[in-house]
This record gives C-alpha cells, sequence and structure tokens, in this order.
C-alpha cells in the first residue's frame, strides 16, 4: 500500500460540526473509514478524497499537511473514534491501534444528554509521548500537536510493556481503550472529552456528576486544574483509574496546537533527570501539590519501568467500606497480585500508621487528612523514585478516596484497566465506584 498518514487539525469535535482533517499521501485518492471504539467496534462511515502529496516536518512543528473537511452527522453518538486511512479498498475491520494511518479524535455532544459520566482522553500525554517528527516532550521543552500520533497514528516514547504486548504504553490502546470497552459491555454510559476540552473550561457544567480518568493522565494545563477542581468543589465526582496523574504542568497554545513544559532546574547539566531533581518549574508538586485535589502523588509511589517487577496488590485495609462491596474481600486480603495490578507507575499519600495499624495520611504532603487509605501497597527498593520533600513516609501505592463537596477516588496505579477483564475483584470495586459516584444528587 502506498504510504499514507494523518493528524486532526483539533482533537475533539462536537457533533453536527466539520472535522477537518490534514492527510498527505502520494496515492491518486484516499479513503477514510470512521469507526467509534466501543464493546466492539462501530463502523460509523466513510469518506474518499483526492489525495495530495506533503512531506513530513519536526516535532514542534504544524506539518501544514492538506486539509479536508468532514461534517460529522448530528446523530453521532460521543466517543472514540478512530479514522483508519488507506488507499485502497480493505475487507473487514482493519487494526485501530498502528503507528500509522490512523487519526484519533473525541465527538462531544453537541448540546448535554443527560448522561451521568464523563471520559477525559488525556491527549496532552499522548503528544508528550509521541514522537513523531524526531521529538517529544522528553527531548524538548515544546512539541505541536499538529503531527500524526497522539494516542494512534505514530511512533511512541517508551520501553515495552511485559504484560501488554499488544500496544506500547502511552498509547490510546494499552488503557483507555481496555476500560472503555469494559464500560460500554456493562452499560455503563458516559460522554468524553478530551482534556483540550476541559482546558478551555467546557463540559464539566453540563450535568455531568463523575468525571473519569484511566492509565496515564500525567500532563495537565494551570487550566484543567482549576476547572476540575471546581467541579470538585461544586459536587462533582472524579474518579481516577490511573497514576502518575497530573505530575507535569504544561502550557497550551493559545490555539490549541502545541504543549509546552519546562521540567529541568535551571542551569541543569546535559543529562539531569528531572523527576529525581528538585527546582523544577513545571513539577506540579514543587508549587501546588497534585495530591491536593487528587488524595495522592507519584511522588510518594514510584515506577518500574524496563521489565517484569514483583507481583504486587493492595492489601485492604477495610473490607467492610462500600468500596468493596460485593468482592468477597475481608481486610487483610490482597487486590490483584497475581496480575501485577500495581504498576508499571504508581502513586501515594504519605502516611503513618494508626494505633490499630491501619495507615493513615499525614497530610504533610498536601493530601486532605479525610483521605481514606483503603488499600495500599509497599514498593520494593528496586523500583524508580522521585525527588520529594522530607516526609518521614515509605514508598508505597495508596487506593482510596476523600470527599469536598465532591468525592475523588484513586486507584493510585496505571495498569488498572488491564485487569478489568481478569480480575472479578477489580471489576467489582470499579463496577462499585463508578455506580455509587455517578449517582444523581439527592
Amino acid at each position: 500500500m502506498t504510504d499514507i498518514n494523518g493528524y486532526p487539525a483539533r482533537s475533539s469535535v462536537r457533533a453536527g460540526e466539520v472535522l477537518r482533517l490534514h492527510i498527505a499521501t502520494s496515492a491518486p485518492r484516499c479513503r477514510v473509514d470512521f469507526y467509534r471504539w466501543g464493546a466492539v467496534p462501530h463502523h460509523a462511515g466513510h469518506v474518499e478524497w483526492p489525495g495530495r502529496v506533503a512531506e513530513p516536518d519536526t516535532f514542534d512543528a504544524d506539518w501544514r499537511w492538506p486539509a479536508y473537511e468532514f461534517l460529522v452527522p448530528p446523530e453521532w453518538r460521543s466517543g472514540v473514534y478512530i479514522a483508519t486511512l488507506s488507499t485502497e479498498p480493505l475487507s473487514g475491520i482493519p487494526p485501530l491501534d498502528s503507528r500509522g494511518a490512523r487519526i484519533l479524535f473525541v465527538v462531544t455532544p453537541s448540546a448535554p444528554t443527560g448522561r451521568r459520566v464523563l471520559f477525559k482522553i488525556p491527549t496532552f500525554t499522548y503528544h508528550a509521548y509521541n514522537t513523531a517528527g524526531g521529538g517529544s516532550l522528553y527531548s524538548a521543552a515544546g512539541v505541536s500537536m499538529l503531527r500524526p500520533g497522539g494516542g494512534v497514528g505514530g511512533p511512541v516514547k517508551g520501553l515495552p510493556d511485559p504484560y501488554d504486548a499488544t500496544s506500547p504504553r502511552q498509547t490510546f490502546a494499552h488503557w483507555d481503550a481496555p476500560f472503555i470497552r469494559w464500560m460500554e459491555e456493562n452499560r455503563i454510559e458516559s460522554d468524553y472529552c478530551t482534556d483540550l476540552d476541559l482546558h478551555e473550561g467546557r463540559h464539566l457544567h453540563d450535568g455531568y456528576r463523575l468525571l473519569v480518568a484511566a492509565g496515564h493522565d500525567e500532563y495537565w494545563s494551570t487550566e484543567i486544574r482549576r476547572n476540575v477542581t471546581a467541579f470538585r468543589d461544586g459536587g462533582g465526582n472524579i474518579a481516577n483509574f490511573g497514576a502518575n496523574s497530573c505530575w507535569w504542568r504544561v502550557r497550551v497554545a493559545p490555539d490549541g496546537s502545541g504543549l509546552h513544559c519546562d521540567k529541568f532546574p535551571p542551569g541543569a547539566p546535559a543529562g539531569t533527570d528531572p523527576d529525581s531533581s528538585h527546582g523544577c518549574p513545571d513539577h506540579w508538586w514543587e508549587s501546588e501539590p497534585e495530591n491536593s485535589l487528587l488524595g495522592v502523588s507519584y511522588r510518594n509511589g514510584g515506577g518500574h519501568w524496563d521489565g517484569s517487577r514483583t507481583q504486587l496488590g493492595f492489601t485492604v485495609t477495610d473490607a467492610d467500606h462500600w468500596l468493596f462491596s460485593g468482592t468477597g474481600l475481608r481486610t487483610g486480603d490482597i487486590i490483584g497480585r497475581e496480575g501485577a495490578l500495581v504498576g508499571y507507575e504508581s502513586d501515594g499519600a504519605a502516611y503513618e500508621l494508626a494505633a490499630s495499624g491501619r495507615p493513615r495520611p499525614t497530610g504533610q504532603d498536601g493530601t486532605p487528612k479525610d483521605f481514606e487509605i483503603l488499600g495500599i501497597a509497599s514498593l520494593p527498593s528496586d523500583w524508580n523514585f522521585a525527588a520529594r520533600e522530607v516526609v518521614d513516609s515509605p514508598r508505597a501505592a495508596t487506593l482510596g478516596l476523600y470527599t469536598a463537596n465532591g468525592t475523588v477516588f484513586t486507584a493510585a496505579t496505571t495498569d488498572w484497566a488491564r485487569l478489568l477483564t481478569t480480575d472479578s475483584q477489580v471489576a467489582a470495586i470499579t463496577r462499585n465506584v463508578l455506580t455509587r459516584l455517578s449517582r444523581p444528587k439527592g
């Protein structure tokens, strides 16, 4: 097949509005098939356009490829859509994850739908790891979002996942797609948005009771942080089935076309590891600790990036809590150990042991004092640990929640979605969280 690739002018579009795609191919014609991701991929339609040639550019540039416009039908349901690009007829449903010839975009509702769950797709994090054009936010301070990649369709920085080799980490297929598939298989209805939508203040005022994220939602703007905090303060609930969340602050270009992140301390020598450094301008924890909103922080947990790791699960601290209803778990049982649930990155709260022996947050790190640690996993010394303030607390992943008008739940591990279809207790906890926190007010 002749080479073809592309990217969206914007990562989301309202149903009934125009989607602009930028596509380059040397073939005389190109075909775009649209699939909505769900319990099964649903073919939503296709379009054919004349092919036009364009050259790739650098990671920090607008590639300015030829533009094509498609009017999204108003009846298209909110969801994550994958556009598959081809230059000749294909038979059957092609693989929706690929490092080329794929474009991810999110269709958002044109008006409030009455659904109570809003699922956030972390396109900022996808682009932070996207190496199309020869760079990423791990080699430079700024990247363009007007280039192939960003969830699908481009190369990705990172090491292979020994527990799931079917897709790279930091792609839509790895954590978000299985979580969404499980939700829709279990008839948990949701609308969808991107972090750019939340950055711009969209959707959180549309009647949702619960904002959900999964996997690895690492890069947040100040505007996202402010808007999500206001959602919580107004009684909205948050469920984060991931980790390393809100770790880096990014600044978004006024037109939404790029990201900038200052990771290194002033004057840092080449080869400095920003995670293990103090004085990084865009470390959230050094100015406004992310755990004051999410309850946990990567700096109190850790990561195991390369190869297999010690199998860890969460030890249950209070099996009578509603979180564990219907799981059959007892206090002291361990969730997910056989499946290496904890990792590849995990978040925690600084904690101490109460007289009863149960862990409780110290609050020294900014975690709300009423955060309930409902599951805990101490991390081995062979994990990678980030710099943090001086606290007298072991490194551990801490699953739990707190309430400040709205309730905030954290699963404290990136790999939660991986066990949804193989571990009935992980699935039951997920169902309990989504069902309880999406209930109507009153």
